[in-house]
């Protein structure tokens, strides 16, 4: 006798916020490769930045370069409770995004357009995290068939 493993077909809601969290988890990543590659650049002192003079927000391109590195680092962590889709990795990518967010306007005069592309992926994400409910949610562990062996 062979089991079968009858599951609900999840609805077309069900889908898109389970694509429209998904796709969030993937910028969050790409956000936070990005954010731990330009970390490492300003730790390294690199010549791709440009420091403006007279403006308000002074500081230390290496420190920003920590701040940015650590940003990065646990962008990638919350990226794996969203692609799991946990409510602590939503919260967790929500703060995460806005923090990214406060980083990049307080980088806008060494990177600017960098900076706003950024600020814009971020606004992104946490409109995506915000707006799916969690009862819309697919668990996608269960999204494959299963084996026989």
């Amino acid at each position: 006798m062979t089991a079968t493993h009858t599951r609900p077909t999840p609805s077309a809601k069900q889908q898109w916020a389970t694509g429209l969290a998904a796709f969030a988890a993937v910028m969050l990543f790409l956000i936070g490769l990005l954010a731990v590659f330009r970390g490492v650049m300003a730790i390294a002192e690199d010549d791709v930045f440009v420091t403006t003079r007279n403006y308000v927000f002074e500081y230390d391109l290496t420190g920003w370069g920590w701040i940015h590195l650590a940003l990065g680092a646990i962008a990638l962590i919350v990226t794996v409770g969203l692609f799991r889709m946990s409510m602590w990795g939503r919260v967790a990518g929500v703060g995460i995004a806005g923090l990214v967010i406060i980083a990049n306007f307080l980088s806008l005069p060494q990177y600017p357009v960098w900076s706003i592309v950024m600020i814009a992926l971020s606004g992104f994400i946490i409109w995506a995290l915000c707006v799916v409910r969690a009862d819309n949610l697919y668990d996608l562990s269960e999204d494959a068939p299963p084996r026989d062996l």
